[in-house]
């Protein structure tokens, strides 16, 4: 399984990608031990030091232990604090991507979209469809958060705030995938939103309804500007929420597939019967 020459990323970054794609696939079991660092180095035609390196983005990412004495092994947990963006970027390694999003503004899904987004562009990525679904609070109805720290209830500006950065974030996240359909790069892309009543409390990832990363968001005090005098908010804090990672796997019964199928449950039942298109 020697790595590709004409890829020009760096030979730690494939085999790191390459051990990540058999851990989510789970070609590695949870719990399992991995192949010794010479049995890897081996296998992948790359020096100890550079199996190493790899070894330790998998494990900044939460995704393998060390056991002194032991060896190295995949968590045994599904269910763990992990980043969003390296489980995205894996995913555009194949032919279809379908990302459904719920939240609040769906500005760190636009974050995380970018690198992959940026690849294809290159040419390192090349998947052929690419399908995202958006859910987020309508914000042409009362919210009971965000709202003003010392009145209580809704506040209009705020929700004229989260619109813009919604709009904002969304749009741009349309163009850019669009524009890869326009130019050939993807035969089929689409980004499509819809809003509902209630304000969220966690933010939702669904990537080809496989994996699932679940978060809440925590409630924090901070100052903004609204209509151009400083206002003192509760805000929800969608950069500091944790995420959690379900994966499905070939046991139906397992929880990592139980919590998949729900989410992809809710998230359907949402966006078939009172998510509606946004007039914004």
């Amino acid at each position: 399984m020697a790595l590709d020459p004409d890829d020009p990323r760096p030979p730690y970054i494939q085999v790191a990608n390459a051990l990540r794609a058999a851990i989510l696939t789970r070609k590695y079991a949870p719990g399992e031990k991995l192949p010794s660092g010479s049995k890897l180095a081996e296998t992948y035609g790359v020096a100890r030091q550079t199996v190493q390196n790899a070894l330790d983005i998998l494990r900044d990412e939460k995704l393998i232990v060390s056991r002194q004495g032991s060896g190295v092994f995949v968590r045994e947990r599904t269910e763990k604090p992990v980043g969003l963006r390296p489980h995205l970027e894996q995913a555009f390694e194949g032919g279809s991507v379908r990302v459904d999003f719920a939240g609040y503004t769906a500005e760190t899904l636009h974050g995380a979209m970018q690198e992959p987004l940026d690849n294809i562009r290159s040419g390192r990525l090349t998947p052929q469809e690419i399908s995202i679904r958006i859910l987020i609070a309508d914000t042409t109805t009362p919210w009971t958060l965000p709202r003003r720290v010392d009145e209580p209830g809704d506040y209009p500006p705020i929700r004229e705030r989260m619109a813009d950065i919604a709009v904002r974030h969304i749009e741009a996240l349309r163009h850019s995938v669009n524009e890869l359909a326009e130019i050939g790069l993807v035969k089929k892309a689409s980004v499509e939103m819809r809003v509902h009543g209630t304000p969220p409390m966690f933010k939702l990832y669904i990537i080809n309804d496989a994996q699932v990363f679940f978060g809440f968001y925590p409630v924090y005090e901070h100052q903004v500007s609204l209509a151009d005098e400083p206002t003192t908010i509760l805000d929800l804090g969608g950069k500091d929420a944790i995420l959690f990672h379900h994966a499905a796997t070939d046991d139906d019964e397992s929880m990592g597939s139980q919590y998949v199928a729900q989410a992809r449950r809710w998230f359907d039942s949402i966006w078939t019967t009172v998510g509606r298109e946004s007039a914004q």
